[in-house]
């Protein structure tokens, strides 16, 4: 027997249908939906599981997304990096034209997306692209990338940057693990080769 790698997998949790909702998981996607994201879409179909922890985790990545005070390219680019550290092709669709929105050079996601340092960034997107690579990679940084991280965007932003690799490093776990279905079909990241 063979896999059929164009096949996606069926989804192991998907939307629940509004009439099935508890009361506490309507409060959830209520509130979901009358803040910025404006629905309930993608890793939160899932968490409504979890009503109090789908309320939580929206506040988290409604302040990564919305008010934390990084340069939204550099938001984007961390965005992409969790994405891809856990080959997340929903979060990866829909955050790359963000990220292109943001301006993050198309070269860099490109590069980023097929496991690849990218070549030109600007200093920050560098510093960005080390802090992250060591902190998931290594579970930690060195004293030098800290250094260069804390000169370059200050204490609270590296807590954010951090914040945002782990917020979608968890979200990509609950999506993969659920199989949430890709928007178009198509998986947007390459298999890294084994």
């Amino acid at each position: 027997m063979s896999i059929d790698d164009r096949t996606p997998p069926a989804e192991r949790l998907p939307r629940i249908a509004p009439e099935k909702l508890s009361g506490a998981q309507k409060k959830a996607a209520d509130e979901i939906a009358g803040g910025p994201r404006g629905e309930v879409r993608g890793p939160f179909l899932v968490l409504l599981r979890s009503p109090e922890l789908a309320s939580a985790v929206q506040k988290v990545g409604e302040y990564l997304r919305y008010r934390c005070p990084l340069d939204r390219r550099i938001a984007e680019m961390a965005t992409l990096m969790a994405a891809r550290h856990w080959t997340q092709q929903y979060e990866w669709k829909s955050h790359h034209a963000h990220a292109m929105k943001a301006g993050l050079d198309p070269r860099i996601a490109q590069a980023i997306a097929e496991g690849r340092r990218p070549a030109g960034m600007a200093q920050d997107e560098e510093i960005v692209y080390e802090l992250l690579t060591e902190a998931l990679r290594n579970q930690s940084v060195s004293d030098a990338t800290y250094a260069r991280a804390l000169d370059k965007f200050g204490e609270q932003c590296i807590v954010d940057l951090i914040a945002i690799a782990g917020y979608y490093g968890m979200l990509a776990m609950v999506l993969n693990v659920a199989r949430t279905a890709i928007p178009g079909g198509t998986p947007p990241l390459p298999r890294f080769p084994c």
